[in-house]
């Protein structure tokens, strides 16, 4: 009668914890995750991209003035602009050595454990940029925007990593969005940041890089209260007890038996979990594939053009006749525009799926790029022609976030299995800041060269990265990270031996599990 009782409120007690979360899988806590880990993560990126416009002259005031008292005489405008150039651009540099770091602190540290220690760098990074000028250093700044670098580069490679490791397969996308919404914010708020009736002044400019040691402490005080990686918990560290909770705390249920099969089914067919090196992963075979399919995803990223929008934005508003001053409070619109097509992405991206949204995203792009490259040569024909060309900037900013600006920081951590993952993010990282700093390099030249019509060097990459998409990717929503590597067999070759080495390899541990239940020594990976 006891243990009748006993079960019958062990279900109830699961009913209710049930009833908190959505039948679409969201709960409080994986909500709370999401939203913290993303605030101090890909904000303070997408805050730190945009940032740096607004203050451009007072910065140059500030490197020149220092100059003169250090040195007795001004800066020379090549040596000035050569200064100006290194500051903005070695944050991709900074980028690319936290892409680097990533792998080796996600495997020691935990997903969670680098968010936390990235925060560190953010708050450095913070002191110096807003301290540089009453220490009268701008070594301080360049060294600040480095670090800040290193941190971008740190969290978006850790957080979507998290955030693909923590969501239930059915919501996996749209919580893997909130990466890219809160990029976008954070663009949004660093251009607002930037107006003259707030920090946009020269004796407030230094407090716009102050600000940014805020979303860093609000993630340093709240993710301690959160659960680690339920498959980083059960796969790399094989702590079962551990893995268990944080999945019943971000599902909001009690049993969780099917989740840990799941998570278990996938260490059955790696045989076992031995997280491989970026030499390692470009010498296996069956995902090369991926490898290459990640690489260009996240190049086309970088090389779709939103940086060359931004620079004709501005232009083609003076083109129409508007007053110099109104034009900052106009281009808001842009950052608007970017919040709203990464949050319709973020609701709709688990009915439509990613291929159609990527895929259809570049091609849309593309499309905008031709119609834009026709009306900027046709401005002058008539006064409404520039209406047209700034319309057309709305339309490339809403088909890059729509997709390609958030879904492939998803698939990076959907295409391989979690032996794999920590090293595709490297190749991933390395890949996206080496692309960024190559157009912060070579764009001026492009349009040195092409003028307006730049942008059908971007209308080629984005079409490009359509097709190959569209012949090469197959699409993952709603599938296990297993059943994802699977759609790659095919294209890479290695089908039937693989499933050979996998049934092979699972009679083997079946074997050794068996053997060793009798002896009265189960792994704790297969009690569970």
């Amino acid at each position: 009668m006891g243990q009748a009782e006993k079960t019958n409120n062990f279900e109830n007690e699961d009913v209710n914890d049930g009833s908190k979360s959505t039948n679409q899988g969201w709960t409080c806590r994986l909500v709370i995750a999401s939203l913290f880990g993303a605030f101090g993560s890909s904000y303070l990126y997408g805050y730190n991209l945009s940032v740096v416009n607004a203050p451009t002259m007072y910065v140059k005031e500030f490197y020149n003035r220092t100059w003169n008292d250090r040195y007795g005489q001004p800066m020379e405008a090549a040596s000035l602009t050569l200064m100006w150039s290194v500051t903005v651009s070695i944050f991709a540099i900074g980028g690319l050595l936290g892409a680097i770091v990533v792998s080796p602190l996600v495997k020691l540290l935990g997903r969670k454990g680098t968010l936390l220690l990235n925060n560190i760098f953010a708050i450095v990074a913070s002191l110096l940029l807003a301290l540089g000028e009453v220490a009268g250093s701008f070594e301080m700044l360049i060294l600040g925007r480095f670090i800040i670098g290193v941190d971008g580069g740190i969290a978006l490679s850790a957080l979507p990593m998290y955030l693909g490791e923590i969501s239930p397969k059915q919501i996996r996308g749209a919580v893997g969005q909130i990466n890219s919404i809160f990029i976008c914010v954070g663009v949004f708020t660093g251009q607002v940041m930037g107006l003259p009736e707030l920090l946009g002044q020269e004796s407030r400019w230094n407090y716009m890089f102050g600000i940014t040691m805020v979303p860093a402490l609000v993630q340093l005080l709240t993710l301690p209260f959160l659960p680690e990686s339920p498959r980083y918990l059960l796969l790399e560290k094989q702590d079962v007890a551990g893995a268990e909770k944080a999945l019943q705390a971000f599902l909001y249920k009690k049993d969780v038996s099917k989740e840990l099969e799941e998570v278990q089914a996938e260490y059955r067919a790696q045989c076992s979990i031995h997280l491989v090196s970026m030499i390692e992963l470009f010498k296996t075979p069956s995902v090369r594939w991926q490898i290459i399919t990640a690489s260009v995803t996240m190049g086309c990223y970088q090389l779709c053009g939103l940086n060359a929008i931004w620079f004709y934005t501005n232009n083609i508003l003076k083109e129409a006749g508007l007053e110099s001053d109104q034009i900052p409070y106009i281009t808001l619109s842009t950052g608007g525009v970017e919040i709203l097509a990464a949050v319709v992405s973020g609701i709709i991206i688990e009915h439509v799926g990613r291929r159609p949204l990527l895929i259809g995203g570049f091609g849309a792009m593309a499309v905008f790029y031709g119609l834009l490259t026709i009306f900027l040569n046709l401005q002058t024909k008539a006064y409404w022609l520039p209406y047209l060309s700034f319309g057309c900037i709305i339309g490339v900013i809403a088909s890059f976030c729509i997709g390609p600006g958030g879904i492939p920081f998803i698939l990076t951590g959907e295409l391989f299995e979690q032996s794999y993952r920590p090293a595709a993010f490297m190749i991933a990282g390395i890949v996206t800041w080496l692309t960024n700093f190559a157009v912060g390099l070579l764009f001026p030249f492009i349009q040195e060269a092409f003028g307006a019509f730049c942008f059908m060097v971007f209308a080629v990459l984005c079409l490009a990265g359509a097709i190959f998409l569209y012949f090469v990717l197959p699409e993952t929503k709603g599938k296990t990270f297993a059943e994802i590597s699977q759609s790659f067999s095919k294209i890479n070759r290695v089908a039937v031996s693989t499933t050979k080495e996998k049934m092979e390899c699972v009679a083997a541990k079946k074997k050794v599990e068996n053997s060793d239940t009798e002896n009265g020594q189960g792994n704790d990976i297969t009690e569970m």
